[in-house]
């Protein structure tokens, strides 16, 4: 429990800030599942926008601290994979 008013401060800021990372979570997985129903849809055009708009986002969300370096290009990668794979398809 925050006693003084500099813990009680940073307190309501990590409740901000939780709900704040949690939105941003919830976007680029969002963006993830657009772009895994376009693929299951076999819908290359759609899966290869929603691949390209949910790139940036995947980024920002590492450059913000919200996912690791690597979690983001493994994402990236094996997202990447499915759109090529349904080209070649």
């Amino acid at each position: 429990m925050a006693n003084n008013p500099g813990s009680k401060k940073r307190a309501r800021q990590a409740v901000k800030r939780r709900a704040h990372n949690a939105s941003l979570r919830s976007m680029v997985r969002t963006s993830v599942k657009k772009i895994l129903s376009s693929v299951q849809a076999g819908d290359y055009e759609a899966a290869q926008a929603a691949y390209v708009a949910a790139q940036p986002r995947i980024d920002s969300m590492v450059n913000k601290g919200i996912i690791k370096k690597n979690k983001a290009s493994r994402w990236k990668s094996r997202l990447n994979t499915k759109v090529k794979a349904l080209k070649a398809a």
